[in-house]
């Protein structure tokens, strides 16, 4: 009973996200349709959409089983998750807008007037955008593992065929209207059983013993400070360098809607955190033997059945899988149709035909990554990526937008310097286990890996003999102009 209600709940979200879809579908008819809406999306229904594919695998299982396994220092990454955006609404939001691109290396070409900077950019937006489709469908493939029984090939299979579906027939006006339906469920699925298993927690005859469920070591006084610096720094300025978050700034209609947008964003996603947290503490006093690695991803699922055992803990384990199957949906979704548009413009000739194309593509690679990977932590897993967008692409967004001297040579250096040895870092930390005292550096290397690809960039554009584009100061000027 409980698996047949589980896959009819997966079922109606699938269902309902085609309908969506097709509805969709009515209003993609141009190529400006297919990679941008038309810049016509409004703040709300933006903001909406925004925090649908924001709101990913390692959000809404990963980030309860973070709090159950790691207590308060699970906290720091919604923190990071959600201020990131602040970062989002000050520099970069209004400005790249107001560029006029498409994609990202649409605005790093216009803005350096340099193919080989667009090139390299290119290749970082699908790096990024590759290794963090991977952790949604891992995150299929458990959810339909646990619930269902099912292989775990199946979820990530059902994901990634969905998902090329409806990015190749309807583009960014079609998935503006899912992602923004599959917010409000994602919401909806945590926050009614939230809310039910407190209740039947605060009626209980024990009284919980908040020494047990977050002991001292679990609290600030167990946080490393270095650790814990370098991962906020790598969510603040990852945000910056996520090529689904910035594309989607490109469909409103003018500077001031993107960063009323991104206000409307900041909202919605910390009151999605908040309640996801509280999911967490609540699976401490439940739970607590799922604390481990590689379960207590699983402890959203399970925990509905273990404060309910009969049909009511059923429905809302049932709710509580649409609401993941969304959010796997929906980030795959944004992640697809932003690296579509890259592919289709460089590779391709940037046309509706090639979009469909570049759409089946990037769907197919990370479903090929998955099928052959193990998951691992949703939330560590989605934490690489951001590390690896803010030590390579995230520097040279904001210093384009606000450096006049910037040159294709300093861009490139630095995406380069702080992309590679991110990846070495981390690679050598997953093969050995980290050196010696180098082990936190390499664990968490943003605190050394960002400033590195930032000075990198800066001193080669500073000795860079072609010196900054003639139109740079004019270039600039128009993104930082108020809209009349």
């Amino acid at each position: 009973m409980n698996a047949a209600l589980d896959l009819v709940a997966v079922a109606g979200v699938i269902l309902a996200t085609v309908l969506i879809g097709v509805y969709g579908l009515r209003f993609s008819r141009t190529t400006s349709d297919f990679f941008v809406a038309s810049r016509t999306v409004r703040p709300v229904w933006n903001a909406s959409a925004i925090s649908g594919e924001y709101l990913s695998a390692g959000t809404f299982l990963g980030l309860s089983g973070l709090v159950l396994l790691d207590g308060a220092r699970g906290f720091w990454f919604p923190i990071g998750y959600a201020a990131g955006y602040l970062l989002v609404l000050a520099f970069v939001a209004a400005p790249l807008r107001r560029s006029g691109a498409y994609t990202i290396p649409d605005f790093v070409e216009a803005r350096l007037e340099s193919r080989s900077a667009r090139r390299v950019t290119s290749a970082a937006v699908l790096i990024i955008g590759w290794l963090y489709i991977v952790p949604q469908l891992h995150g299929a493939g458990i959810t339909l593992e646990v619930v269902a029984g099912l292989p775990t090939w199946v979820g990530a299979i059902v994901v990634a065929v969905l998902v090329a579906a409806l990015v190749a027939a309807g583009g960014m006006r079609a998935i503006t209207f899912v992602q923004g339906f599959h917010y409000w469920l994602k919401l909806t699925a945590l926050l009614v059983p939230v809310v039910f298993v407190a209740f039947a927690l605060g009626g209980a005859p024990e009284t919980v013993d908040p020494q047990l469920v977050f002991p001292p070591s679990a609290g600030p006084g167990g946080i490393d400070a270095y650790a814990t610096g370098s991962l906020l720094l790598a969510l603040l300025l990852g945000t910056m360098g996520l090529p689904h978050v910035l594309v989607r700034f490109y469909t409103s209609p003018d500077g001031v809607s993107a960063r009323t947008t991104t206000v409307i964003v900041i909202v919605m996603v910390s009151a999605f955190y908040a309640v996801s947290s509280a999911m967490g503490i609540l699976s401490r006093i439940v739970a607590p033997d799922l604390a481990v690695p590689g379960v207590a991803d699983t402890v959203v699922l399970v925990l509905p059945s273990r404060v309910f055992p009969g049909p009511v803990g059923q429905l809302l384990t049932a709710l509580i899988v649409a609401g993941a199957f969304a959010a796997f949906l929906a980030t795959s979704a944004g992640l697809v149709v932003s690296l579509a548009g890259v592919v289709s413009q460089d590779v391709f000739r940037g046309s509706v035909r090639s979009f469909r194309l570049s759409a089946v593509l990037c769907a197919l690679v990370p479903l090929a990554v998955a099928l052959l990977t193990v998951p691992a932590g949703l939330v560590a897993s989605v934490g690489l990526v951001f590390v690896f967008a803010a030590s390579s692409l995230s520097p040279v967004i904001l210093l384009g937008v606000w450096w006049t001297r910037l040159t294709a040579r300093g861009a490139i250096a630095g995406m380069i310097a702080g992309g590679l040895a991110c990846a070495l870092s981390l690679l050598v930390h997953a093969a050995v286990g980290g050196v010696g005292v180098a082990a936190p550096l390499l664990e968490q290397p943003a605190a050394w890996t960002i400033p590195l690809a930032t000075t990198v960039t800066v001193v080669v554009s500073l000795g860079d003999r072609r010196g900054a584009p003639l139109r740079a100061e004019r270039f600039l000027a128009r993104l930082h102009a108020p809209e009349a």
